[in-house]
């Protein structure tokens, strides 16, 4: 989530590569971020004083090794919610190891309504590099987290009738470590096995619905796992292990997923097109403009060829006319309506701020079972890493697709006043995906969308089989912390089985 852009960073990769782009980040990355592209052979394990602890000196935590593949395990600490106060539900945290080389972290809240019964649902945040506790404590979690740093209540938690999965992945992000992982189809892989021994730890809740839900670079990350979870379920030959557990449906919100459309739609966003007056002055518009066409040869080459270097060019040439003028205005690149907070580096929400002193204090640390002694909200060696690899370029939508021609329910929604995943681009690129029902789904109109338990009109909505695309009305980047009654309202329809929010051509 923290840079969501498919190529943002890329400028300083290319640069690195070929002296002749001469270029600069956008968003002013901070220097944490060029240092981690010169120390790209740190192993994340700083903190962790380099050994793996001994399961023997770990008192009350239950592991649980895979049938199919001996490298993973699963570690499972069970909580006293009382200590930390987040939730008064049942809370699981622990790690996936992967050998002795890759542990990620991960932290549970159990449904406040019916957990036996209610859906599962695995949330994950973007980056790439950031972690899954922004969205706990930012977005959708049981609470968020004062300046005190106390924890506050949030009565729009989406764990009100759902248990939640927040997961920190991939390595090296928040209290995950190890070997470094550099491209989404690895994290896939790792993740679908932390679900496979998940579910055998819980096998109460193998028959519930089960949900993947995030935001931002999760755009990748959630068509992966997606595709992992359908080869192996659809895998004759034996050589894959089946899945316990079935999935249910996809929530993508403002996703990174389809980078050729969506640098189309920067400059809209920015001048005025996209439903908000323009932040721009005409001829930096146009400036955006004339290099259109030279964006979309060079994303063109990365689809096609889906390698490294042609990648990383698109992302360095494309996110210099895209963010150039944007950056320069001081606005918050997740939400144009507001001044970024933190302009030295960041979120540009200072709120975000206070979750990384919590995670940081010694009792919290302890509490969780965390092997790592420090925890950073977003990781500038990630970043460089799935740069340097392409990874954050290329595209994902392909497996949206295979989704949508299995019937499973796909819901993209966006806030309209992001603009670096915004909306038109997310819309544009659902509008054209190629699936069996893409003439019928691109052919039909927004409509209102409201939030019955209020009389608000909360948004647009369209939705056709098993595809369906919601605009967020007064929202940025993160839609349950711009519009959480909102947000809540969209996610509680949905997992009860409402795919279509509602639409009707009649309305």
């Amino acid at each position: 989530m923290k840079w969501c852009t498919f190529g943002v960073g890329s400028l300083l990769v290319a640069s690195k590569l070929a002296n002749g782009f001469n270029l600069q980040s956008p968003f002013s990355l901070h220097e944490g971020f060029k240092e981690a592209l010169m120390d790209l052979d740190d192993s994340f394990t700083q903190g962790v004083g380099q050994t793996f602890k001994s399961f023997r000196d770990m008192d009350g935590i239950e592991i649980l090794k895979s049938e199919h593949d001996s490298r993973y395990s699963l570690r499972v600490k069970k909580h006293d919610p009382s200590k930390l106060g987040i939730d008064t539900v049942n809370q699981w945290s622990g790690y996936l190891d992967v050998s002795e080389k890759k542990h990620f972290f991960y932290w549970v809240f159990e449904s406040r309504n019916d957990p036996k019964n209610d859906p599962v649902v695995l949330w994950l945040n973007g980056g790439p590099g950031c972690s899954s506790f922004t969205g706990l404590f930012f977005e959708l979690g049981p609470a968020s987290i004062g300046e005190d740093l106390k924890p506050i209540h949030n009565p729009y938690s989406w764990n009100n009738n759902a248990t939640i999965i927040f997961l920190e992945q991939p390595i090296g992000v928040g209290f995950s470590y190890g070997d470094t992982t550099d491209s989404t189809a690895l994290a896939g892989e790792d993740a679908y096995y932390f679900l496979d021994l998940f579910f055998k730890k819980f096998p109460d809740w193998i028959k519930n619905p089960f949900h993947i839900a995030g935001e931002s670079y999760a755009g990748h990350y959630i068509p992966q796992i997606a595709h992992e979870i359908i080869k192996r379920k659809e895998d004759t030959t034996g050589t894959e292990p089946a899945p316990i557990f079935n999935l249910t449906s996809v929530l993508i919100g403002n996703g990174a997923t389809d980078a050729k459309t969506q640098y189309n739609y920067y400059e809209p966003m920015a001048c005025g097109k996209g439903g908000y007056p323009a932040v721009l002055e005409p001829e930096q518009c146009d400036k955006m403009n004339s290099s259109a066409s030279t964006c979309e040869t060079l994303n063109n080459l990365c689809y096609m060829t889906k390698k490294s270097i042609p990648c990383i060019a698109a992302g360095a040439y494309c996110d210099r006319f895209a963010f150039k003028y944007y950056s320069e205005t001081g606005l918050n690149p997740y939400d144009i309506r507001k001044e970024c907070e933190t302009p030295d580096g960041g979120l540009c929400y200072k709120d975000m701020e206070y979750i990384t002193d919590y995670m940081n204090q010694a009792e919290v640390i302890e509490a969780l079972g965390s092997d790592v002694s420090s925890y950073e909200s977003c990781s500038d060696k990630v970043m460089a890493r799935f740069t340097l690899s392409g990874d954050s370029h290329k595209p994902y939508y392909q497996y949206v697709a295979q989704l949508l021609d299995r019937e499973i329910p796909v819901l993209i929604y966006a806030g309209d006043k992001d603009f670096i995943c915004n909306w038109l681009g997310n819309k544009a690129w659902t509008d054209t995906v190629g699936w069996r029902h893409t003439y019928k789904y691109r052919t039909l109109p927004l409509k209102s969308w409201v939030n019955k338990e209020t009389g608000e009109a909360a948004g647009e909505v369209k939705s056709y089989g098993a595809l369906t695309f919601l605009r967020v009305y007064d929202s940025g980047h993160m839609v349950p912390y711009d519009q959480p009654e909102n947000s809540l309202y969209m996610f509680n329809n949905w997992i009860s089985g409402n795919y279509n929010l509602d639409y009707s051509l009649d309305k």
